[in-house]
């Protein structure tokens, strides 16, 4: 039987970007996808994701997001495909909020390029947002849209034009140690790897048992808009991403007009599943409204508009909205990835680079200190 460097299962955004690394770094290296290529039931499907370099979570996150910038381009370098679109980005909420503290906070200890607009500022550079007099602005200028579908399948076109395989459709049922390796075992196959990496999302709890991970898996409601008006004031290239602050704690986002239409959604507003298999998928009139009443504040004509798309998607969220990135505390030669909290697609091609650094090297040029699984206090772990 061969034996791979390293097997990767799931092939979403990290799982694929980790898959492109390591192929061109001469591994031997095998993806495995429980679903078709370019499937919409997990986390990285979809016409748009945003990148955003002033990042409101935390700080940590400013040289994370900035090398996956540089990737990003390199990656459309390899394949000649548009990959980012930089559109510059607004952090709109009260003076006080998390977005407009946490976004001065990140650009101020970075030194990063950005622009303070109080409401006037915004309603005259922007006359779609309607801000009331109480509101500020950060503009991020280096934020804008990725395309998930065109980055995941360039990966995946990377990996395999230098050595990789693949296989789609090929749902993985157990991992096992195999000597100071790993046998993974699909339902049709089995395969040994020196390493292995669970990218796996929503379904890490099913390939993980004995870890126990604190993890929930959210349903997200995204909806596609067509604003009454002239079409150019939402267009690409004249109308920024943004993420607003619409009651504390509580955000609600979106981009410029797409092939669909203009895009928002409301962040972490959806139900809990038990299982990614769970996740209720139709979307209905409670889930408009709560968009709805997010935007009138700072959009109101885009709110009232007539809904052109809907779609659902899932995030796999940790108590602390941080990701996982770590060694299985049982098992060295597995890596385990992902569980993003609905803010890591912007990160997969600096995740994949440091995922490929961690197998191959040992260590990742970057404090990974606060993806550890350790985080969550002690869990189970086999013998």
């Amino acid at each position: 039987m061969r034996t791979y460097h390293a097997i990767v299962i799931g092939l979403g955004a990290m799982g694929s970007a980790t898959l492109c690394q390591l192929a061109l770094r001469g591994r031997r290296v095998l993806g495995i996808e429980q679903y078709n290529q370019g499937h919409s039931l997990g986390s990285s499907h979809g016409d748009s994701r945003i990148i955003r370099e002033t990042y409101f979570e935390h700080p940590l996150y400013v040289p994370l997001v900035q090398r996956a910038h540089a990737l990003w381009r390199e990656l459309e370098g390899r394949t000649g495909n548009s990959l980012m679109t930089i559109t510059g980005g607004l952090m709109i909420g009260p003076p006080d909020g998390m977005v407009v503290t946490g976004t001065r906070r990140s650009a101020i200890e970075h030194d990063l390029p950005h622009e303070i607009l109080d409401a006037g500022a915004l309603r005259v550079r922007y006359p779609a947002f309607r801000p009331t007099e109480d509101m500020l602005a950060v503009w991020d200028p280096r934020a804008g849209v990725l395309d998930p579908d065109a980055c995941n399948a360039a990966h995946i076109d990377v990996a395999r034009a230098t050595g990789a395989e693949v296989r789609w459709g090929e749902r993985v049922i157990g991992w096992k140690p195999d000597g100071d390796g790993v046998r993974v075992n699909t339902a049709v196959n089995s395969y040994l790897t020196n390493s292995l990496v669970i990218a796996a999302g929503g379904w890490s709890g099913d390939l993980l048992p004995d870890l126990n991970l604190p993890l929930t898996v959210e349903r997200q409601a995204v909806f596609w808009l067509d604003p009454a008006g002239p079409r150019s004031s939402y267009a690409l290239g004249q109308f920024p991403i943004y993420a607003y602050e619409y009651q504390p704690g509580d955000v609600c986002y979106g981009f410029p007009r797409l092939a669909k239409g203009v895009k928002a959604s409301v962040m972490h507003a959806g139900e809990i599943a038990g299982h990614p298999s769970a996740v209720r998928r139709d979307v209905g009139a409670a889930d408009i409204e709560q968009l709805r009443a997010a935007l009138r504040p700072i959009l109101p004509e885009l709110a009232e508009s007539e809904v052109q798309a809907t779609d659902t998607c899932m995030f796999t969220n940790t108590p602390d909205h941080d990701f996982i990135v770590d060694f299985h505390p049982g098992y060295p030669q597995v890596l385990v990835s992902s569980a993003c909290s609905g803010h890591g697609f912007k990160f997969a091609s600096v995740i994949g680079d440091i995922q490929a650094d961690l197998l191959i090297e040992g260590r990742a040029q970057f404090d990974l200190s606060p993806f550890s699984i350790r985080r969550f206090g002690e869990h189970d772990r086999s013998d």
